[in-house]
C-alpha cells in the first residue's frame, strides 16, 4: 500500500496548489478546468476572470496561489508558467432534506470537491536558422 515515488528531472520543474474545500461538483468543475489546461498562467487568469460561472473565481485564486508558490518558493519566472495539469476530485457531500408533502421528504445532496492545480515552467526554445535558400 505504499507509492512508488520516481524522482525526475521534469518533476522538479513543477509547482501545484490544492483547494480542498470547493463547494460545487465535480461535474461543474471540470469543463472549466478542461479549458485552462496547457495555457499561459496570465491567459488563463483573464479567461476565468471574464467567465460567468461562479465557481471560477476560486478557481482563479488556486491559479493565483500557484504563482505565488511558483515565485516564492522556487523563483520561477512567472511569465513562463503554464498550466500543466488542472484536475478536481470528490470531497464529501453533505446531506439535508426538504419537506414534502404527507410527511415525506426529498433529499437535498450539497457536494463538496478537491480542485489541483499544477503549473510548470516553460523553457524557450531556441530556432536553429540553415541559411539562406537561394
Amino acid at each position: 500500500m505504499s507509492k512508488n515515488i520516481s524522482k525526475s528531472t521534469e518533476n522538479k520543474k513543477t509547482v501545484r496548489s490544492i483547494n480542498k474545500n470547493i463547494r460545487s461538483s465535480t461535474r461543474k468543475l471540470k469543463p472549466i478546468l478542461k479549458s485552462i489546461v496547457g495555457k499561459k498562467v496570465d491567459i488563463a487568469i483573464r479567461d476565468l476572470t471574464f467567465s460567468d460561472k461562479r465557481i471560477s473565481n476560486d478557481i482563479k485564486k488556486t491559479i493565483s496561489s500557484a504563482v505565488a508558490n511558483a515565485e516564492n518558493n522556487f523563483q520561477y519566472d512567472i511569465d513562463n508558467l503554464i498550466v500543466k495539469e488542472a484536475y478536481c476530485g470528490k470531497q464529501i457531500i453533505m446531506k439535508r432534506f426538504r419537506a414534502r408533502a404527507k410527511g415525506r421528504a426529498a433529499p437535498i445532496l450539497k457536494p463538496y470537491s478537491n480542485l489541483t492545480i499544477i503549473l510548470s515552467e516553460k523553457k524557450k526554445e531556441k530556432v536553429v536558422k540553415h541559411g539562406s535558400k537561394s
